[in-house]
């Protein structure tokens, strides 16, 4: 999960780039190379075709801001049609403005908290990006993969997440999804750029964050891992027992121990989220109190304190050690402002 990433920038032809759920590789060592159109591949399952870079897009929600911030970092934000992915919060401050910035082209949202069908294909976007493949299920009123590309609208999911939502993902997708990482955050940059033909800028992005990242890892190397539990007070709807969300497994805890830590639940899966309960919580060990924020309403200090005074016997209660976060932890290309951050506190002055 920690190794650096090693994508593959040569010129590419119609059916040479399969890109299902892992990326294809870049070697940072050499030039980016100019994408050859048509390029196709396979995306969780399914072949998409690009004739050259696509110019109307369409954003879906998903509750991520991953790939939005991903085109904004590639400097695509002219190519947006529609953006429909919004925190009002980052771990970068610049992405709050430049992504509300963004058209929305005056979409709503159904029960299910995304873009239902009929708005979809009005819009007539050339391609429809999801963070997950259940943002094209019919069941829950959204446009279907085959209903765009009946339309011509090409379809797109975040490779890493095939599995997330899909029923019948196959085993590889299963596991690339339960293994996330800092590395599928840039997998997904790297994708991007070849489908838009930005690769030098990939590449540059991709080199930036990851030296950032590496340079953390570097610096911690050799201290003791601390206890790090990632909380979301403004998430209890994710468990049933409605407390914060605790974030474990894949990509949370890469940025934990990117950072020197440790994650308190190491070990559990995100399935962990909706299961974890106040008795759990108050035995476990928490030497570092991550709070992170879902909406520019939460207050990271209150909600910091608050707890603290639920769970005094925790060490970070006791040495008041926390820090806050937002979408740094999440799969999207701010992971290495959250390893800074929780680093600063995991080992400060190191």
């Amino acid at each position: 999960m920690a190794a650096l990433v090693s994508l593959t920038v040569t010129g590419c032809g119609a059916g040479t780039e399969p890109t299902g759920t892992a990326a294809a590789a870049i070697d940072v060592s050499a030039p980016a190379s100019k994408t050859g159109y048509p390029l196709a591949f396979d995306n969780c399952g399914m072949k998409v075709t690009f004739q050259k870079p696509p110019q109307r897009v369409l954003i879906l929600n998903g509750t991520s801001v991953g790939e939005v911030e991903s085109f904004i970092l590639l400097g695509l934000e002219s190519t947006i049609l529609a953006n429909a992915q919004s925190y009002g919060v980052s771990d970068d401050p610049s992405m709050i403005g430049k992504i509300k910035a963004l058209p929305t082209g005056g979409l709503t949202m159904n029960k299910n908290f995304d873009v239902p069908a009929e708005q979809v294909l009005k819009l007539k976007p050339d391609l429809v990006v999801s963070t997950w493949s259940g943002g094209f299920e019919a069941k829950s009123g959204f446009a279907t993969r085959e209903q765009l590309a009946a339309a011509g609208i090409t379809s797109l999911v975040n490779p890493v997440n095939c599995a997330m939502g899909k029923p019948e993902a196959t085993e590889e997708e299963q596991r690339a999804y339960r293994n996330q990482s800092i590395n599928s955050s840039l997998e997904f940059i790297s994708l991007l750029g070849r489908i838009f033909d930005v690769r030098q800028r990939a590449l540059d992005v991709i080199t930036e964050l990851r030296t950032r990242v590496e340079t953390v890892r570097a610096r911690v190397a050799n201290l003791p891992a601390k206890k790090v539990l990632v909380a979301y007070p403004g998430m209890s709807m994710m468990n049933a027992n409605g407390l914060p969300a605790v974030m474990t497994g894949g990509i949370y805890d890469d940025v934990i121990k990117a950072a020197g830590g440790v994650n308190s639940f190491a070990g559990l899966t995100s399935d962990a989220t909706s299961t974890i309960n106040r008795e759990q919580l108050a035995t476990a060990q928490v030497d570092v109190l991550v709070v992170g924020l879902f909406t520019p309403r939460e207050k990271g200090d209150q909600e910091a304190a608050e707890l603290f005074a639920a769970y005094p016997n925790w060490a970070a209660s006791k040495s008041r050690t926390y820090t806050i976060v937002s979408d740094g932890v999440y799969l999207g290309p701010l992971n290495a402002a959250a390893v800074e951050k929780i680093s600063k506190v995991v080992h400060p002055g190191d």
